[in-house]
C-alpha cells in the first residue's frame, strides 16, 4: 500500500487568522475558471468585458457558497441542522454539497442572464467548461484533509487515512480529480474545439460528471451519517442519476431540434 503524505491542511497561521489549503483550491478555481471563462467567450461570440465578467464570477461564487451550504444541510445532515440551526452558518466547520453547489451556480447564472440579457445556454456552454478546474482542485483540496476518502482496499495503491482506521482504502480524492477534473475539462474542452452546436457542452457536462460521479462512488466510503440508501446506492448516486438524466434529455432535444 501507499503511505498518506499527511499534509497540513493549514497553510499558514498568524494568531487566529489560519489560510487553508482548501479555501487556496477554491480560490484557484474560481480565479483560473474566470481566466478561462474569458478565453472562451470570445469564441463562443458572447461579449464579456472585465466588469461583466466580474459580475458573472460574483454571482457563481455565490451560487456556490450558499447552494453548496444548503445542499449539504438538506441531502447530508438534514436532522442535525435541525437540532443545531446556528450550525448553518458555521462554514468554515466544513459541510459542503457539489450537487447543491451546482443547483446554485444554475440559479445565479439563470437570473444573471435575465439581468443582463445573455443566452441562457451560450452562457452555459463557457461557465461548465470552467467548472472541472474548480471540481479538480476541490477534489485535491479533500485529499490534503484527508476527507472523503474511499471504501477499503487490497489494492496496492490503497492508503491508510487519519481517522479512517487502520485499513488501506481508495484514494477516491485523486480519482475523482481525474475524472471529474482532468478528463471532464478535456472532454468539453473537445466539444468546443470541435465548434459543436450551441447547449452540446453544456448538456454534455451534466451527463459526464454524472456518470463519472456514479461510477466512482462504488468505491468511496459512503457518509457516515447516511450509510447506504435505496438498493445500496450512496446519497452521491442518488442525486448524480437526474443529472444523467437531465443530460441525456437535453441532448436528445437538441438533436430533435435540428430536424
Amino acid at each position: 500500500m501507499l503511505i498518506y503524505p499527511h499534509f497540513d491542511p493549514i497553510l499558514v497561521q498568524i494568531g487566529p487568522l489560519a489560510i487553508r489549503w482548501y479555501g487556496l483550491m477554491y480560490l484557484g478555481g474560481f480565479l483560473l475558471g474566470s481566466f478561462w471563462i474569458s478565453k472562451l467567450a470570445k469564441a463562443r461570440g458572447l461579449e464579456l468585458d472585465k466588469d461583466r465578467l466580474s459580475d458573472l464570477v460574483f454571482y457563481a461564487v455565490l451560487g456556490v457558497i450558499l447552494g453548496g451550504r444548503l445542499g449539504y444541510v438538506v441531502f447530508y445532515n438534514g436532522a442535525f441542522f435541525l437540532e443545531h440551526p446556528l450550525k448553518i452558518f458555521a462554514v468554515w466547520e466544513g459541510g459542503m454539497s457539489f450537487h447543491g453547489g451546482l443547483l446554485g451556480v444554475i440559479v445565479a447564472m439563470l437570473i444573471f442572464c435575465r439581468k443582463f440579457k445573455y443566452p441562457v445556454l451560450r452562457l452555459g456552454d463557457v461557465v461548465v467548461a470552467a467548472a472541472p478546474i474548480g471540481l479538480g482542485l476541490g477534489r485535491i483540496g479533500n485529499f490534503i484533509n484527508a476527507e472523503l476518502w474511499g471504501r477499503t482496499t487490497d489494492l496496492p495503491w490503497g492508503m491508510v487515512f487519519p481517522y479512517a482506521g487502520d485499513l488501506p482504502r481508495h484514494p477516491s480524492q485523486l480519482y475523482e480529480m481525474f475524472f471529474e477534473g482532468i478528463v471532464l475539462f478535456l472532454l468539453i474542452w473537445l466539444l468546443h474545439r470541435l465548434k459543436t452546436r450551441e447547449g452540446v457542452p453544456f448538456f454534455s457536462f451534466f451527463l459526464l460528471y454524472g456518470i463519472f460521479r456514479f461510477l466512482v462512488e462504488f468505491v468511496r466510503e459512503p457518509d457516515l451519517q447516511l450509510g447506504y440508501l435505496w438498493g445500496g446506492a450512496t446519497m452521491g448516486q442518488l442525486l448524480s442519476l437526474p443529472m444523467i438524466i437531465f443530460g441525456m434529455a437535453g441532448l436528445f432535444w437538441l438533436r430533435k431540434r435540428e430536424r
